[in-house]
């Protein structure tokens, strides 16, 4: 035997070694058979138990047991192409309307392209692979296995331009406000359709929950904007007023003694947008703080491409964005949003009741005030 390694007797299990086998795992593995009729929430519980079902589990528990328990402020971050698929009017109306959402950063396309619904226009379900030049020639648009008429885009289009050369619109504003009109608009005309709950917007309208877009210009929304702005439109959308309104919302959930939660489906810039309001918190403004409570990501990206550079919640936890202290609350699962939301959506709504909408939209120059009183006072310490 070598005289600096150590021995070790495989066949000397001691009670120290159960009883750290047992300090480093949850439950024993046993469970019961999966039945016809199980409700989501118990397949999730029962069955998803260990690799990426057992963090979709831990997620969905961290969800409902901590994340929405003590009226916690809850932001999501929406990216990838989820409401064309439906998802919008599926999953996401229903956790804005049980009060599970209270503050979205969405991609422009995204809202756009869940407008179609509101408007009654028709996306239908395919198959990935299809005969793109003749859909074209045939002036059929395909997201992956989502195909519909080009018109949804032209009918979108001038819905938009329409609505936005209205006088409300004449006026500098920034991207919460602007979705906020948008859904006014839509909420009034799904009242007049019958057809309530196909819309984001809409619902986000309703229940007062700001939808910020991070990058306004990047989607047929901006585009039509833009094109506005040629015909002498007075609109501007002013995206420095989304990063303090957005981190208005987070310091005053901490401020207050209240925790501040992250869903993030997906990446790309909504995530950073969303994860950036502690920064800056802390690093611009100058005011004492730890970082987000809790982080829930559904993610199908790597961090070793930079994929997800910044936002693994270790890492994101060097840049303030994470509380050090609740860093082993956080959940990171590996699989396609389009399969997690669903699973989550219906967990959440089985396993705890409906909370009353924060209407944080509608609390926006009080938040503000108090971000800027709290700015005010580091600046005249530095100045000191």
């Amino acid at each position: 035997m070598h005289p600096h390694k150590p021995h070790y007797d495989r066949h000397a299990g001691t009670d120290a070694n159960k009883a750290f086998l047992h300090k480093i795992s949850r439950e024993r593995i046993d469970p019961a058979g999966v039945a016809g009729g199980t409700s989501a929430a118990d397949l999730i519980d029962g069955a998803f138990l260990s690799y990426n079902g057992g963090r979709l589990r831990e997620g969905c528990q961290l969800y409902v047991r901590k994340m929405l328990a003590n009226n916690g402020t809850i932001g999501l971050a929406l990216s990838g192409a989820l409401t064309p698929a439906g998802l919008g009017m599926s999953c996401l109306v229903p956790l804005v309307e049980a009060g599970f959402i209270d503050w979205i950063v969405s991609t422009g396309a995204n809202l756009y392209h869940d407008t179609h619904y509101a408007l009654g226009m028709d996306l239908y379900q395919a198959g990935p692979s299809l005969p793109d030049l003749e859909l074209r020639e045939n002036q059929v648009i395909r997201i992956y296995d989502i195909v519909f008429d080009y018109e949804n885009l032209l009918g979108t289009d001038k819905f938009f331009r329409t609505l936005c050369r209205g006088e409300a619109f004449q006026q500098t504003m920034g991207t919460a406000e602007f979705h906020n009109l948008v859904g006014k608009y839509l909420a009034e005309r799904e009242d007049q359709t019958g057809h309530r709950g196909k819309n984001l917007l809409a619902a986000a309208y309703r229940h007062g929950v700001p939808i910020f877009t991070s990058s306004p210009g990047d989607s047929s929304i901006g585009m039509n904007l833009a094109a506005l702005m040629l015909e002498g439109s007075k609109l501007r959308i002013d995206p420095l007023r989304d990063v303090n309104q957005s981190a208005a919302i987070v310091w005053d959930a901490k401020a207050s003694g209240g925790n501040s939660s992250v869903l993030i489906l997906g990446g790309g810039s909504p995530k950073n947008f969303m994860l950036q309001t502690e920064p800056q918190i802390q690093e611009v403004l100058g005011l004492l703080e730890a970082g987000h409570d809790y982080f829930l990501q559904f993610t199908d990206a790597r961090p070793d491409t930079g994929g997800l550079s910044g936002a693994t919640p270790s890492e994101a936890m060097t840049w303030g964005k994470v509380d050090p202290d609740k860093l082993p609350d956080s959940v990171t699962c590996y699989v396609d949003s389009t399969i997690a939301l669903p699973l989550l959506t219906a967990y959440a709504l089985t396993r705890t009741e409906k909370r009353v909408p924060k209407r944080l939209f509608d609390k926006f120059p009080e938040l503000t005030r108090r971000l800027e009183e709290g700015y005010a006072q580091t600046v005249a310490k530095r100045e000191e």
